[in-house]
């Protein structure tokens, strides 16, 4: 689970975050990301997006990556738990120095800087989860379950 984990996690570029506004309503927005390891994930947004102003009130996200091009029933994805947040100060600098050193963005980076137009986030992954995995149909045979379910992994 692990390899594979990791695998879906380098091989794709976009993730669904999953934010709440100040009343609970649910929003989901996918995102370029660029990793730092396999907890802790940055991307770019407007500050007046949705999902910015969902963590500006409620950091605690989920996240999932995947690939939309599998075949149907496959269940691989990553799913997460996180802390979200806009970089400020050393860690934005931090922050863009990874981003910037491997994303395809061809702005400097003091458009991430108010007055500019985008802000750095980063989330920082709290759990990791993946599909268990199972045959079709079949009960789970650590748990006995024939639905999909997930389980904690560490990655």
């Amino acid at each position: 689970m692990i390899t594979k984990g990791r695998a879906i996690l380098d091989g794709n570029r976009f993730m669904t975050l999953g934010t709440a506004n100040t009343d609970g309503e649910p929003w989901a927005s996918p995102v370029f990301y660029v990793a730092d390891g396999y907890s802790t994930f940055y991307w770019i947004s407007s500050p007046e997006a949705t999902q910015s102003r969902n963590i500006a009130v409620r950091p605690r996200i989920g996240i999932v990556v995947f690939n939309s091009q599998q075949v149907p029933g496959s269940g691989e994805a990553v799913y997460m738990a996180a802390t979200a947040g806009e970089l400020t100060g050393r860690e934005l600098d931090r922050g863009l120095e990874i981003y910037l050193g491997a994303a395809p963005f061809s702005k400097g980076p003091e458009v991430f800087r108010p007055p500019g137009g985008y802000r750095a986030y980063r989330a920082t992954i709290t759990e990791h989860f993946m599909l268990c995995p199972q045959a079709s149909s079949q009960p789970c045979p650590v748990h006995g379950r024939t639905s999909d379910h997930r389980m904690a992994v560490l990655l």
